[in-house]
């Protein structure tokens, strides 16, 4: 995998701010050339995953403690190259807009190439980490890192509306990875979760573009919350949610899923669902702010995070609703 910026990025000045930089200073660079808020979220994904692949297995319980260890940290270092990569290829964006003005390789805690030296040893750690658990969970590693760092970042970002939507592929990945952790396979139930994570993010991220939109203009970067109308952006959301929502419901008849894990999805999904029909309200009145779009992206955190805790616990009290 070469990870050079092509034609199509900017030009980079490759000369950072020269300034003095104490341990802790520097460890707080790297970390955050690891994107910890999108590490958590995706973790949020992978325990509960792992807790549902157990007891659809039939083996009962919990997977062993080194095993949800591993393949928590082999993920969170997974993802954590995916941003350090990803910020080491935008960093000439990252000058321009603001929201991302404070990163290290901006303000010159963090050189280029250390970036990308950091960059390729989490890559390493997470691909043996992950591959020692079995190799199609090292695999499914090597694919998330790939599709974040070369079919989003590199290929689609900067090119086209779509990004999001096919790119946000990638954060799709912990799911299958926690599933091939536990059963050494991918099922049906498995695959249900990705889709619902790849339906999620379009209207997870386009709010959070709307909110940015200078930003990403800025920038040139065409994500679709800053370059189409409100109205045009809020139809895709409305759409986008309904087809989660029902994407969701398929783990009863195909999952295995239960009681806990149908009211929680169930309920969460209206209560999105009534959120993105709101914004797409508002769309229709031109009464579309930063605030309520900002809204949509909050609400999307939490149903994410209430499905999922729901799919941990829903093993564990009574048994499946169908089949």
């Amino acid at each position: 995998m070469t990870l050079h910026v092509s034609a199509t990025h900017a030009p980079i000045s490759e000369t950072s701010p020269k300034v003095s930089v104490g341990f802790s200073e520097k460890a707080k660079g790297y970390l955050a050339l690891t994107k910890p808020r999108v590490v958590e979220l995706l973790l949020v994904t992978t325990l509960p995953t792992m807790f549902f692949a157990q007891g659809f297995s039939g083996k009962g319980g919990v997977p062993s403690l080194w095993l949800m260890v591993a393949t928590m940290v082999g993920g969170a270092l997974a993802a954590g190259a995916s941003g350090a990569f990803n910020c080491y290829i935008d960093r000439d964006m990252d000058k321009i807009m603001h929201r991302t003005s404070k990163r290290p390789l901006v303000t010159g805690v963090i050189t280029p190439r250390e970036a990308l030296v950091f960059s390729w040893v989490l890559t390493v750690l997470a691909v043996v980490l992950l591959w020692s658990i079995n190799p199609l969970t090292g695999m499914l590693g090597i694919g998330a890192i790939f599709l974040y760092v070369v079919v989003y970042t590199l290929i689609l970002k900067r090119r086209t509306t779509q990004n999001i939507v096919w790119g946000g592929a990638a954060g799709c990945m912990p799911v299958l990875i926690a599933w091939a952790a536990v059963t050494n396979t991918v099922q049906w139930p498995a695959v249900i979760l990705f889709m619902i994570i790849f339906l999620w993010t379009p209207p997870h991220y386009w709010p959070l573009s709307m909110r940015y939109s200078d930003d990403y203009n800025a920038a040139n970067v065409p994500m679709l919350g800053a370059v189409a109308g409100s109205r045009t952006v809020a139809v895709q959301v409305v759409l986008y949610t309904w087809a989660m929502v029902a994407c969701s419901l398929l783990m009863i008849p195909l999952g295995g899923a239960g009681i806990v894990y149908t009211v929680v999805t169930a309920a969460s999904g209206i209560w999105f669902l009534y959120e993105a029909h709101t914004l797409y309200n508002n769309s229709k009145k031109d009464l579309v702010t930063k605030k309520n779009a900002m809204k949509v992206f909050h609400v999307s955190i939490t149903y994410l995070t209430l499905v999922f805790l729901s799919l941990a616990v829903d093993p564990f009290v009574g048994s499946a609703l169908m089949g």
